[in-house]
């Protein structure tokens, strides 16, 4: 099944659309994303580059290296300065949306916690979920755990 969804900035002068399915959600407790969010952990729901459409606006660009050594390229508004598109160099096919941009958030529940080791002591995650101390060794069991989540999920639709 494919999902088409929207969002946008801050500001509202960059706009894009989703049409495709989501491969995982999870949340990064990293300093860089805590430092990027300006909150406790930043998210990222991954999905094919090929599925977004921007519908208006064009974000500007800042490459910045990750907790793991590899590069990243941080995508935002040049207006509000809203980051709305992270994605590896070198992993062309993948783009991860920041899902506070989406215009329905609702439902947004990762199904995984990285970087754990840096989280903040107050954030607690609920046992059942996936959690890395550090990144993970390869992303097949978020995967894994995201398709089942939309399984129960399309059940009970």
């Amino acid at each position: 099944m494919t999902d088409v969804f929207e969002g946008q900035c801050q500001c509202g002068d960059v706009r894009y659309r989703v049409s495709g399915t989501a491969a995982t959600l999870f949340a990064c407790h990293c300093t860089e994303c805590q430092r990027q969010s300006a909150s406790a952990f930043g998210m990222a729901l991954w999905i094919k580059a090929a599925d977004i459409e921007l519908l208006s606006g064009e974000p500007k660009e800042w490459i910045r290296i990750t907790p793991g050594g590899k590069r990243m390229a941080c995508r935002f508004c040049p207006t509000c300065g809203t980051r709305l598109f992270h994605q590896m160099l070198g992993q062309a096919g993948i783009v991860s949306i920041k899902p506070g941009t989406l215009d329905n958030t609702k439902g947004l529940a990762p199904v995984a916690h990285i970087w754990t080791a840096s989280r903040q002591s107050w954030i607690e995650i609920p046992e059942a979920t996936l959690q890395y101390p550090q990144g993970p060794p390869d992303f097949e069991d978020m995967f894994a755990a995201w398709a089942q989540v939309q399984a129960r999920t399309d059940e009970q639709a």
